[in-house]
């Protein structure tokens, strides 16, 4: 698989979780990396996203409370989501995207199969 998620959960509200995923080294070095989630029935929207040079950048409604982060030796991409509110709960998906794209928008090259989270009250 080009992009493999993991880390999806069921939590409460004010929870914490920490997704991960792991990219095949061409799609990993070629592309922005992001996260981007769909809940059933809502149009799908961006998280957030990290480029290169490690520089992220996030949808405006999610600032303070998720940050994105990598690591280049494991070909490695980590949200943490803190604060954990039921509107949160989406499938989570890892996608590989296009570094001109705005990280509000659900737009992407190539995305994983998600992982769950669902943020109970």
């Amino acid at each position: 698989a080009q992009l493999e998620e993991s880390g999806g959960d069921t939590v409460q509200a004010g929870g914490s979780l920490k997704l991960t995923c792991v990219a095949s080294t061409s799609t990993y070095t070629r592309y922005c990396m992001g996260c981007i989630r769909q809940a059933p029935g809502k149009q799908g929207e961006g998280v957030a996203m990290i480029g290169s040079d490690s520089r992220t950048s996030y949808a405006d409604s999610l600032k303070g409370r998720f940050t994105i982060s990598k690591d280049n030796s494991k070909n490695a991409l980590y949200l943490q989501m803190t604060s954990l509110k039921p509107e949160d709960t989406a499938m989570y998906y890892c996608a590989a995207r296009s570094c001109d794209s705005r990280p509000e928008t659900y737009t992407y090259v190539i995305r994983g199969q998600g992982t769950q989270v669902t943020v109970s009250s």
